[in-house]
């Protein structure tokens, strides 16, 4: 049963699972008439909660606003989800190393998507993640650490290489045993931009899509502003604000250490892998990156939170319009890191093409 609630929303402070929304902005431009009403409405969806601002004339045209993105996310869900064995993840998965599966094209076309991602950042994004997740305890679980074969076994069946795509027959093979695919990294980021293409083709002027603690897609702008305004938190002290962004028809996606993690003889394992060593990363506690769509930030949160700074910024020189940052475990002024970031602070340290 959905838990459902819609309402005209009126207050200063929404605050949301990844970033405090703040419904006050700068004067600016235009773009809806003056009866719309900012509307709210919340459901679970894909092990999270999604999260739906947007600006309607009425309660009723709101209601089907949600109903329609809701269903889309729902629809998604059900092709994309390694958690439902009726899914058409779940059917590559359980077929493609014995013989090349031929999918949809919007399932096909995100997988490229993935595999292109894992190519571009060596492995530190990669879609063969699933065996990892397991031999680690997060698939269904709060974690534990891995016996050596057991995690020796997940690494051999680790590997983006072993993903083969024929795009003239639109078929997924594995070219050994074992994979599985998670587009855990990158699904919930491709949910929002289908429910942003959804409110565009309906008319939508104004919305702010949240994915739990994942991603935030903005499209346009509130009554009369330039843009709705995040606010990222500091992982440690979620009250403390790490930097703000002002978003306009972009996404904004973060990665954290302290979505799932467990604690071992003091040290903190967290859910995020490093596929190339087969291990949770260390060192990074949360990462933010804004570009132009949410599927891109979903994955590139992901990337970044396991490349160093160095590595992140050549990345992101890669990809227009595209910031991010970091905050490390660090302590002092290299505790947080910057790349193109908008509103930079004062203690952090900046990495761009210039200095680097």
């Amino acid at each position: 049963m959905f838990l459902k609630s819609s309402r005209v929303v009126d207050r200063c402070l929404l605050i949301l699972p990844a970033a405090f929304l703040c419904l006050q902005f700068a004067a600016g431009s235009p773009a809806l008439a003056a009866s719309d009403q900012l509307f709210y409405e919340s459901r679970p969806a894909m092990g999270t909660s999604f999260e739906i601002y947007l600006y309607a004339p009425n309660r009723e045209r709101a209601d089907e606003l949600f109903e329609e993105a809701f269903a889309e996310i729902e629809r998604i869900e059900e092709a994309l989800s390694n958690y439902r064995s009726s899914s058409e993840l779940s059917r590559i998965n359980a077929n493609a190393a014995d013989t090349p599966v031929v999918t949809d094209p919007e399932v096909y076309a995100l997988l490229a998507r993935s595999i292109d991602y894992s190519r571009r950042t060596d492995g530190a994004f990669d879609v063969t993640v699933g065996k990892l997740m397991k031999a680690w305890g997060f698939f269904r679980g709060a974690g534990h650490y891995p016996a050596d074969e057991e995690l020796a076994r997940a690494r051999e069946q680790t590997g983006w290489q072993n993903v083969k795509l024929d795009s003239q027959t639109r078929s997924v093979y594995f070219l050994r045993r074992g994979i599985e695919l998670d587009l855990g990294g990158i699904g919930k980021g491709y949910a929002l931009d289908r429910v942003a293409g959804l409110f565009r083709e309906a008319g939508v002027k104004a919305a702010l899509i949240s994915s739990g603690s994942s991603s935030i897609y903005a499209i346009g702008a509130p009554p009369g502003k330039v843009g709705w305004s995040v606010r990222v938190p500091d992982p440690l002290d979620r009250t403390r604000i790490v930097s703000t962004a002002l978003l306009k028809d972009q996404s904004l996606s973060t990665s954290g250490s302290y979505e799932k993690f467990f604690r071992l003889n003091g040290r903190r394992y967290c859910h995020i892998m490093d596929p190339r060593t087969g291990r949770p990363v260390e060192g990074m506690l949360q990462t933010t990156v804004i570009t132009s769509e949410a599927t891109d930030s979903d994955a590139l949160s992901t990337a970044i939170f396991v490349l160093d700074p160095q590595q992140s910024a050549r990345l992101l020189d890669t990809i227009a319009a595209s910031a991010a940052v970091l905050v490390t475990d660090k302590t002092g002024a290299g505790r947080v890191v910057e790349i193109h970031w908008p509103n930079s602070k004062a203690r952090s340290t900046q990495i761009n093409t210039e200095n680097r």
